[in-house]
């Protein structure tokens, strides 16, 4: 009997040395994966999420991963038609790439960025005799639907969308990062015997709990005495900022409280904006990223950490961004739908508080509850850390990959 195949070929437009969210996440399992003796290989661009200018080299090896980027153009996330065409010159490199990479019997995994790509995979995967398996991060077209892209609304959405779902029946396994994802998948018409729900997760060693006292950013930042609601990542047209900058106006009398901002995105400078046009500016602190290395430290900072998705977009995308808290020992403040993802799981361990968008006078008021009451916080954040290293830790998710990765079927 034929041994099936150890090689996998990840696709996705960002890898090591990138820090956006889909590099970092596929940089973890690509390098876990090498060590437990698959033979993987990267397909990516040459490019930075955040700097597009970049040019990294053609090809190396890290950490035992073989890493091929692909040239494509340049233009960055500032212009629609420039983003479009960075897509475009991807899927055809990578296209190209992928013929020349991939094997029989080998494992080719599309990830979602850029958009749709696993429509090109599938087609190259069959051209090589490859099983395809699809990493779904986020579901598109549906996604810029709801984010407004008009011209999805009509015949193009559509036969976009049919598109996609003959590359996820085509795949021997889609992996969705949650349970309302699933469903979505199913509901497309993906057989339940190939949809699997496999968490991101946070590295629960090298991001652990560490007292506010010992956090050595909140002093640098000024930040000693405040009680900190914090944010760490992008915050882009999924996320709601809304609310917070409502909150954060009704209690624009408590000088102690100070939302601090990580990292950057389009509604990241679309809030500086209109916190300084609301005269809050002494509420709010904006920092770029900080290192990985720093993310501890970072995460640490805060007394508690919010995150955000636009109801609409429930299945659609998972705030990521849990996992990271979780393992810092912080509470969360999920403004998502009640009903959400992310905000099924703050329900259900208590580690945290859930508020719907739109509801700044909620929101408003559990910021102040949690600052008044520093135990139940503190125990919000531990049952947050708990759960995170019962269920979202990174080496057990890597022992789950693997296991997948070994049963999936060899053709």
């Amino acid at each position: 009997m034929t041994q099936p195949s150890r090689r996998i070929v990840f696709v996705n437009r960002f890898y090591h040395p990138d820090h956006s969210a889909t590099a970092q996440i596929l940089t973890d399992l690509a390098e876990a994966l090498a060590v437990l003796g698959w033979d993987v290989t990267i397909v990516t661009s040459r490019l930075r999420y955040d700097e597009p200018s970049a040019s990294l080299a053609p090809a190396e090896v890290h950490h035992g991963v073989t890493i091929r980027r692909v040239a494509t153009t340049h233009f960055g996330r500032a212009g629609l038609a420039g983003r479009l065409l960075d897509y475009l010159s991807f899927y055809g490199s990578a296209f190209f790439a992928l013929l020349a990479t991939a094997r029989r019997g080998d494992l080719v995994v599309a990830k979602t960025d850029p958009p749709l790509v696993s429509v090109m995979v599938v087609v190259a995967a069959k051209l090589r005799g490859a099983r395809l398996v699809n990493w779904l991060q986020d579901l598109y077209p549906e996604v810029a639907v709801e984010l407004g892209v008009e011209a999805l609304r009509g015949p193009v959405g559509t036969a976009l969308r049919v598109l996609r779902n003959i590359s996820l029946r085509a795949a021997v396994m889609n992996v969705a990062i949650g349970e309302r994802m699933a469903e979505r998948l199913r509901a497309e018409g993906v057989a339940s015997a190939r949809v699997a729900v496999m968490p991101n997760w946070s590295d629960e060693s090298a991001v652990r709990p560490i007292p506010r006292e010992q956090a050595s950013l909140r002093k640098e930042w000024g930040l000693s005495e405040a009680f900190v609601i914090g944010y760490s990542g992008n915050l882009g047209r999924a996320h709601e900022p809304e609310t917070i900058l409502g909150a954060a106006a009704l209690l624009r009398e408590r000088a102690d409280i100070v939302f601090l901002m990580i990292g950057s995105g389009h509604e990241s400078t679309r809030l500086a904006e209109r916190v300084a046009a609301a005269g809050l500016a002494d509420r709010f602190q904006f920092r770029p990223y900080q290192p990985r290395a720093q993310l501890g430290q970072s995460l640490a900072v805060a007394d508690v950490h919010w995150l955000s998705l636009r109801p609409a977009l429930e299945g659609l995308i998972v705030p990521s961004k849990f996992y990271g808290i979780a393992a810092a020992g912080r509470p969360v403040i999920a403004i998502t739908d009640p009903d959400g993802e992310i905000a099924r799981i703050v329900t259900r361990e208590k580690c945290g508080v859930v508020v719907e968008p739109g509801d700044c006078a909620g929101l408003a008021e559990a910021i102040v509850a949690l600052a008044a009451d520093a135990s139940k916080s503190d125990a919000m954040g531990a049952r947050a850390r708990g759960v995170l290293e019962r269920d979202y830790g990174r080496g057990a998710a890597f022992t789950r990959w693997d296991a997948l990765f070994r049963e999936l079927p060899t053709k």
